[in-house]
């Protein structure tokens, strides 16, 4: 995979009809989506079945599972992502017929054109700020274009078209893809070294993140100033011309987070921005999601939102599908996923998590333990980041590693789960096992877990299967019923 460069792009009402490959995988289909809900001739394929497919399917975009050169049909623009390889007959046969082919990025820019560009970027919480900011703004009424890279566990969807001025979108730096959105607000999460596949140094990658904050159409930037990434770049923005909101705990952010404090299965605070104060109370735990929920406002105040109507509005987000959402809580334990797969992620996922066993643990008066099933995803993270995965699951009493899930990378000599269970046990982790082969998964977690225990699977990978198919098994024990 390699960096992409923006391109100038036409918009969406000129490219059709239009052919996604991939169709749906977590970004494509939410894009695909609008496409056919603006009337735009649609098609797409994938390699596989799935329910993001099908979706589609409802949603009047014509469907195939499989590649073959004759799907393409009367298509006069192809979209890929960078997980495609430059063999996949149907861009072969795009190139060979001379039609214009566009990465995502260029075909969700195509759609922002004439709106004001919320772009929503940071090695972590995009995925939930972006959701957040868009739920925010639909509930107080404002009717938002967006894109999330994950669905509304409300909705199930992760897109929609709206009739207001903003159009929402998360945006991915691991390609420079958040290069190529016409943005006029800047958010930025945070600014951590990740896909060095790519950007090759942690510097080029920060380099990445300044470009993306001052591109020529961006008038107001968002950042996170928690982060010692994204507050070095908060600082070296100053002097450009630009409005910036620094959002965080720290005591010399605009958007400021205090007197935290948990609050049922979510998490509430005082938020100040000016002269406005008060209490959020958000459904979702952790203050990683105060964080998300502090860049959203700062968004929905530069919209034009009142405080009380954007702090009402965040109130009512329940989160998304694979960010700390629960599977089953069945025979006394309680099983979630979430897409973490970076350490940070990871950490404020079992940050999150650990205290919901605790909670559960006074409610109940069991001994209930955290058990963290981690799949890592690619192998190029697994080499950079095998150490640091091994000391984040020290926060878990017991922890089950997978092999790697390598998705769009061949396989690497050596690097298998194995690496993040050595570094588990040289950090001093108290259990570990390694369970090469995901579909062993959900035996092995029923036969560690016992009543009281709390079970998070944790990846972007297809480690999503295992929840439901643990949480099969936890109905079949005895105590099931109760």
């Amino acid at each position: 995979m390699m960096l992409l460069n923006p391109i100038e792009v036409v918009p969406a009402e000129q490219v059709g009809p239009v052919h996604f490959i991939a169709a749906g995988g977590s970004g494509m289909s939410g894009v695909a989506r609008l496409y056919a809900a603006l009337g735009i001739k649609t098609s797409g394929s994938d390699r596989s079945d799935s329910t993001a497919l099908r979706n589609l399917e409802r949603d009047g975009v014509t469907t195939y599972v499989g590649h073959d050169a004759s799907q393409l049909g009367d298509a006069r623009t192809v979209v890929i992502s960078s997980a495609i390889r430059a063999d996949n007959v149907e861009l072969v046969e795009a190139r060979r017929r001379g039609l214009r082919i566009w990465h995502r990025s260029a075909a969700l820019a195509a759609l922002m054109q004439g709106k004001r560009g919320v772009s929503i970027a940071g090695t972590h919480g995009k995925s939930t700020t972006t959701a957040m900011t868009a739920v925010m703004l639909s509930e107080a009424g404002r009717d938002p274009n967006y894109v999330i890279g994950a669905p509304l566990s409300t909705t199930g969807t992760s897109s929609a078209v709206g009739a207001g001025e903003a159009f929402i979108v998360e945006a991915d730096e691991s390609d420079a893809s958040f290069l190529q959105y016409p943005t006029e607000i800047a958010v930025i999460t945070n600014v951590e070294a990740d896909h060095l596949i790519n950007w090759v140094t942690p510097e080029a990658y920060a380099d990445g993140f300044r470009a993306f904050a001052t591109r020529p159409l961006v008038r107001h930037v968002v950042i996170n100033v928690d982060d010692a990434g994204s507050r070095q770049l908060a600082d070296e923005l100053v002097g450009e011309a630009k409005h910036i909101i620094r959002y965080g705990e720290a005591e010399d952010a605009d958007v400021r987070i205090t007197d935290v404090e948990a609050h049922g299965n979510g998490v509430a605070a005082t938020i100040t921005y000016g002269e406005d104060s008060g209490r959020i109370v958000l459904q979702v735990p952790g203050n990683h999601n105060l964080a998300n929920a502090s860049a959203a406002y700062a968004v929905g105040r530069v919209l034009g939102l009142s405080h009380q109507e954007a702090v009402e509005a965040l109130g009512r987000f329940e989160g998304t599908l694979r960010r700390f959402q629960l599977i089953t809580d069945t025979a006394g334990i309680r099983v979630y996923d979430d897409y973490a797969h970076h350490p940070t992620e990871i950490r404020a996922a079992l940050t999150a998590a650990r205290r919901a066993t605790a909670a559960g643990n006074e409610a109940t008066g069991l001994h209930g333990r955290l058990i963290a099933c981690f799949q890592p995803h690619l192998y190029s993270r697994t080499v950079d980041f095998s150490d640091e995965f091994g000391e984040v699951m020290t926060l878990a009493d017991i922890a089950v590693i997978n092999d790697v899930d390598g998705a769009r990378e061949d396989p690497v000599p050596g690097v298998t789960g194995q690496l993040v269970v050595d570094a588990a046990i040289r950090h001093g982790a108290a259990e570990v096992h390694y369970v090469p082969e995901k579909y062993d998964l959900p035996a092995a977690l029923n036969e560690i877990a016992r009543p009281g225990d709390l079970v998070i699977t944790l990846g972007c990978g297809d480690v999503t299967i295992v929840g439901p198919l643990l949480a099969d098994l936890l109905k079949q024990r005895p105590d099931a019923a109760s």
